[in-house]
């Protein structure tokens, strides 16, 4: 097999294919390799798109928070805001389960969990690279309604979102796109609720204030869902399973270049009152962004079932800001 593929890498360089985009190919596993073992699952192999492609595809089937590092993200471990005063961020939330409704495929599974205190309260995040702004970006995630153990009715956010740092307050480059599912409400809301912001700026705790504009709709979205953000020439339209939800432009565009981003958190003074520790789950099936292409979510659908197709686990021709920008993943 290793012979195989020197020979296929020498005849792509041999006719120019070869260069350095990041492209990562499934591989078979040796004999006798575990699945949740030290070595990885995938190879690296070089090769080059089209010229115009920028593209981030992952398809999260790792064995290990080692993997996932190697490919540029981030699982936050800095306090802080948002959520419970003193929670904890940290790897422990992080894992690759196998995905019970696709046979061979792993899915990245943030756990968060409380007792109701922040002290045994425990919020997840995963950040990539501070690269992206216009485009199409799109993920593949599994919402859910209730704990996996304990008692229900915490108000908790499960999201997909892009956002930049906030410089100081009421920061006049802060960029933030967001879908954000409550299952319980929150925010003033009663019921499940799932929210599309696009932000201007805003001004921290404990000096709270916002400048966003939002759309909600209501009820339960338990289960798997493909969620799709355009952004382009002014407008930020937003998409649950191919079905446009709203469109944001004017002052609430982008202007920074972000990260891409999930979190699972809980929302502040409104956990249920249990110190019965319980635990809540998302999954994130695959992610997928092109720079400076508008793609319908359909057409995002029929690429990443190509890549898939082609055992692509994990591509990034997206070009990092020169100089590279700091990713802090800690917001």
């Amino acid at each position: 097999m290793w012979s195989k593929t020197k020979l296929l890498v020498s005849l792509l360089l041999v006719i120019g294919i070869g260069s350095l985009s990041s492209i990562t190919i499934l591989t078979p596993p040796s004999f006798g390799e575990g699945l949740m073992g030290d070595a990885p699952t995938v190879s690296q192999v070089t090769g080059r798109t089209k010229a115009s492609s920028q593209i981030l595809f992952d398809d999260f089937n790792y064995a290990n928070q080692r993997q996932l590092a190697k490919h540029g993200w981030i699982v936050r471990s800095a306090a802080g805001w948002p959520g419970v005063p003193g929670a904890i961020w940290g790897s422990r939330g992080v894992s690759f389960p196998a995905d019970q409704d696709q046979r061979g495929n792993r899915v990245l599974r943030m756990i968060s969990s409380t007792d109701g205190t922040g002290s045994n309260t425990y919020q997840t995040q995963i950040c990539h690279q501070r690269k992206y702004l216009e485009g199409t970006y799109a993920a593949r995630v599994r919402f859910t309604d209730m704990p996996t153990d304990g008692p229900s009715g915490d108000q908790l956010v499960e999201s997909f979102y892009t956002i930049s740092p906030l410089k100081a307050p009421w920061d006049p480059d802060y960029s933030e796109l967001d879908f954000e599912y409550l299952p319980n409400g929150g925010w003033g809301i009663n019921g499940s609720t799932l929210y599309t912001t696009s932000w201007r700026t805003f001004s921290p705790e404990p000096n709270w204030k916002k400048d966003n504009v939002f759309n909600m709709s209501s009820g339960s979205i338990a289960g798997w869902h493909t969620l799709v953000t355009q952004v382009s020439g002014g407008k930020v339209k937003y998409f649950i399973d191919g079905k446009p939800l709203s469109e944001h432009g004017g002052q609430y565009y982008p202007r920074s270049l972000m990260s891409i981003n999930f979190n699972l958190w809980f929302i502040r003074d409104a956990m249920v009152k249990s110190t019965v520790v319980r635990h809540y789950q998302e999954d994130i099936d695959w992610v997928f962004h092109e720079a400076k292409t508008i793609l319908a979510p359909a057409e995002v659908e029929a690429n990443v079932a190509s890549l898939r197709r082609k055992s692509v686990r994990f591509m990034d021709t997206v070009p990092a800001h020169v100089p590279a920008l700091v990713s802090p993943c800690d917001y």
